[in-house]
């Protein structure tokens, strides 16, 4: 018979969305335990944005020798780069980030951390069952599910079997091969694509367009800096083959062989396996369980899930919020609602491409006006090589009130943030413009779009534009 636990919450997973569950559950001063059935360590660090950062930082290092000729630094061409001492960098860098996330788990939890995999016997009754085969059983006044997710492989695939990988696999490499094919670029196989063409590998990319961006300007933009780097194939279905060498891509027209095949077509959510359904909850289509997307409540049960396992903001600082709220109204009686923040993807593609707030095809063109600005104009963009980099920001017709904003640029990481602010808090092209913009600066991008705005809208007075009169 199994050991039964007794606590106020169950919070299932100690990812980014578990962890600040906890912290909630702790600050309201609640019992909890903590359910994990290892690796422990965030998506985040163990597979996702972080070791893509070091790969695209030792890619742009090799890649600044091309640059430098130009600036008279000579001898760069007799540089020289071994790709496994740069992997085993990377994982060494990955393996930090992925221990710092680990001890933050273990010391948040101590003595309550439940190792072992959950699955749900009723709405608020689990039961765990250890690497060592034991059970206990976990009766909860309420739970979080916060169970992240993992790569999507299509089973048609993973009969290619090792010629196949994703994420999961591809840092634990010893050595990149010479050809890799990339299927589907949303942000982590466009980054990662240009990050191993850019250390020297042959890569076929194909997906249906472009990290989700939707703005057709910025799309065109981005395919031709992009496709400079490595081939790609958008808007066609792919299909794949083994051959004798590796795997033969093909889609529409196109064919190529690689030597391995790195599966990006991203992430399912892991709550497959608890017993959801057995246990009572409804669930959609996908077996995602129906949930109040501002409480993150399942129907009238004292469960909440958050982070990716609901499927939703599949984002590391959308799973900081959503395991905040989970957390928080996991330790409270009463279940309250909270606003979400403005919509911010940003793809570290150098130049980044960013999406803030409203996507152009959720607006109506004949109630918004669009400000564009190109790096043409921008005199450091231009020094750095941004010459076709390229702002688009979308405005309330009449008020100039922001809504949304697609890019391409350099530095775009930082732009996106400023953007995505401003939005929030409700700033019109007219009342940024008030704000300081220093020169040269990759800001005054940003300036000129605003003031392609104001000039479609009529003047709120008759002063210069970007100044306040005194009171």
């Amino acid at each position: 018979m199994p050991s039964t636990l007794h606590t106020d919450v169950a919070i299932i997973g100690a990812g980014t969305a578990g962890l600040y569950a906890l912290r909630e559950v702790r600050r309201a001063g609640r019992r909890f335990v903590l359910i994990d059935h290892g690796p422990l360590g965030t998506t985040c660090a163990r597979v996702g944005c972080m070791p893509s950062k070091v790969a695209l930082h030792a890619a742009a290092l090799w890649q600044a020798r091309d640059e430098m000729a130009t600036f008279g630094i000579h001898g760069s061409e007799a540089l020289q780069i071994d790709r496994a001492q740069t992997w085993a960098a990377l994982r060494t860098q990955r393996d930090r980030f992925t221990a710092s996330a680990t001890d933050k788990a273990r010391s948040a939890a101590g003595e309550h951390l439940l190792e072992g995999r959950a699955r749900f016997l009723s709405p608020t009754r689990l039961e765990v069952t250890q690497a060592d085969g034991q059970r206990v059983q976990v009766q909860a006044a309420a739970v979080v599910i916060a169970t992240g997710s993992r790569p999507h492989l299509p089973a048609e695939l993973a009969a290619l079997g090792e010629r196949v990988v994703t994420t999961d696999e591809l840092f634990e490499r010893d050595a990149l091969p010479g050809r890799i094919g990339v299927l589907g670029l949303g942000a982590i196989g466009l980054e990662m694509g240009l990050a191993l063409a850019r250390l020297g590998v042959q890569v076929t990319a194909v997906g249906s367009r472009l990290a989700g961006i939707d703005d057709p300007q910025i799309t065109e933009r981005a395919q031709q800096q992009f496709g400079a780097e490595m081939t790609l194939w958008l808007g066609a279905n792919a299909q794949a083959e083994a051959t004798a060498q590796g795997v033969r891509l093909q889609a529409g027209e196109h064919s190529s062989e690689v030597d391995l095949l790195l599966v990006a077509t991203g992430r399912r959510p892991n709550i497959d396996q608890l017993g959801l359904a057995e246990a009572g909850f409804a669930l959609d289509a996908r077996g995602v369980p129906h949930f109040d997307p501002a409480t993150l409540q399942l129907g009238e049960w004292p469960v909440f899930i958050a982070g990716d396992a609901n499927a939703q903001r599949t984002l590391l600082h959308e799973a900081v919020d959503e395991g905040s709220i989970a957390g928080y109204n996991a330790a409270r009686e009463a279940r309250r609602g909270w606003q979400r923040k403005v919509a911010l993807g940003i793809v570290f593609s150098s130049p980044d491409l960013v999406s803030v707030g409203a996507r152009l095809s959720e607006l109506d063109p004949s109630r918004i006006v669009i400000g564009s600005a190109s790096g043409q104009s921008n005199g450091r963009l231009r020094i750095l090589g941004g010459d076709h980099n390229l702002l688009r920001l979308y405005a309330e017709a009449g008020s100039g009130r922001l809504l949304g904003a697609s890019l391409l640029c350099l530095g775009g990481e930082h732009l996106g943030h400023l953007l995505a602010w401003a939005i929030q808090r409700g700033e019109t092209a007219h009342s940024l413009l008030q704000l300081p913009f220093y020169h040269p600066v990759v800001e005054e991008l940003l300036a000129g779009a605003l003031q392609d705005i104001a000039r479609q809208l009529p003047a709120p007075d008759d002063a210069p534009l970007g100044l306040r009169p005194l009171p």
